[in-house]
């Protein structure tokens, strides 16, 4: 009579076992992060829109304001004469806000600056939908609290139909961006567009949002 000799059961190495934790959401091919709602446009749908249709006495959910866009610009004078300077501010640009930036070309030509019409002389990217909100969240709760000596925004830089301008020195205020990485230092201009009608409308809605507008006794010691 023959035993039946089973064999020994055999080891799964650690990089073949099968992984019970859940992967972390990844970014996609354009450094943009996956299309979901950010904490901030959550807190708007849910709080903010009653908050300002009740503040406003608004008869349709329609008339409350939102926000539409956030547009961003760098102005490229520097890139007349050194054309590399422009790819360095579009990647910079590009790891700000997740999206390829569009090119701006000149309309007129200038002598005195050697500027011809259809040179590129800025950078622009315009944010919708989820990924603006994502950006408005990390601007209000991490880039703005990182400049120095922060005491807040100024409440007089709205365009009279309740769109918002906000303009920065430089671009390490946002995390993405590592000093040891960029060519030099360069500002921006924020943009935030929203459907309201009034500044006082637009402000209500920024301010109801997180925006640290500077209070009054800071803007009189400014």
């Amino acid at each position: 009579m023959t035993t039946e000799v089973k064999a020994p059961p055999q080891k799964t190495s650690p990089s073949k076992r099968k992984s019970t934790t859940a992967a972390a959401p990844l970014a996609t091919s354009s450094g943009a992060m996956p299309k979901v709602p950010s904490l901030l446009q959550e807190r708007y749908e849910k709080t903010v829109k009653g908050e300002l249709r009740k503040q406003f006495s608004y008869g349709n959910v329609m008339q409350v304001p939102r926000i539409e866009k956030i547009v961003l610009n760098i102005g490229m004078g520097e890139s007349i004469g050194n054309a590399k300077t422009m790819d360095a501010a579009a990647n910079d640009l590009a790891i700000i806000t997740g999206q390829r930036p569009v090119v701006t070309k000149s309309r007129k030509a200038i002598s005195n600056f050697r500027l011809r019409v259809g040179m590129p002389i800025g950078l622009k990217v315009t944010l919708r939908g989820p990924q603006m909100w994502h950006f408005l969240e990390k601007l209000v709760t991490v880039a703005l609290p990182r400049i120095r000596d922060f005491q807040g925004i100024p409440e007089r830089s709205f365009d009279g139909r309740g769109n918002y301008s906000l303009g920065l020195k430089e671009q390490l205020v946002f995390p993405e961006i590592e000093y040891d990485k960029i060519d030099r230092l360069r500002g921006l201009e924020i943009t935030i567009v929203t459907t309201a009608r009034t500044d006082e409308e637009g402000r209500a809605l920024l301010k109801s949002l997180g925006m640290p507008f500077r209070t009054r006794d800071a803007q009189g010691g400014a």
